[in-house]
């Protein structure tokens, strides 16, 4: 009988020491969390144009202009800058890009955005952020709706190889033309 007790005591503080010793310590779930949008939009279609990665922040009764400050440099979401990759040479904003995968940068403003494609990449934030990197920049025209958006968002529209990329936040809508 104590043979059978004690080995259940010992089986019983191997499995309790071997789920401490595999534990794995997750950090917390992230606020701003990863999105992606692609164009064309339908999951089936294989053969993209282009595809967004970025995160997404949310408002939470902050102004717009205090997470994406007017005239300096934004990394398009958050966390790591948004990247943007083109899957054939395009008219990005009307100015050719190669194929390839870039940094997605903005310069907000009231008027307009600036929309910085940049060959710098996994970069965190724009903290680093360098121009002489600048592939293009296109100027966007900025428009309000009445609908807010809490989650900064990007999404595509359009037909056949001629697609819209709209940047949404708040009531601010951008949209910049992306042509295959």
């Amino acid at each position: 009988m104590k043979k059978a007790i004690l080995s259940i005591v010992i089986i019983t503080i191997a499995l309790v020491s071997s789920i401490e010793v595999n534990a794995q310590n997750f950090p917390k779930v992230d606020v701003s969390p990863m999105d992606a949008s692609a164009y064309p939009t339908n999951w089936r279609n294989a053969n993209k144009l282009v595809k967004v990665i970025y995160s997404r922040p949310n408002l939470k009764g902050r102004s717009l202009d205090k997470l994406a400050p007017k005239g300096k440099v934004w990394r398009t979401g958050a966390n790591e800058a948004a990247e943007i990759t083109f899957y054939k040479e395009v008219v990005f904003g009307g100015k050719p890009v190669k194929a390839g995968t870039y940094s997605l940068f903005t310069i907000p403003s009231d008027e307009n955005w600036i929309v910085i494609l940049s060959n710098q990449r996994n970069v965190w934030g724009s903290y680093f952020y360098n121009s002489k990197e600048d592939v293009v920049r296109v100027e966007a025209e900025v428009a309000q709706d009445k609908e807010s958006i809490e989650a900064f968002s990007i999404v595509f529209t359009g037909e056949e190889n001629d697609a819209l990329m709209h940047l949404a936040w708040g009531t601010t809508r951008v949209t910049i033309p992306v042509k295959g």
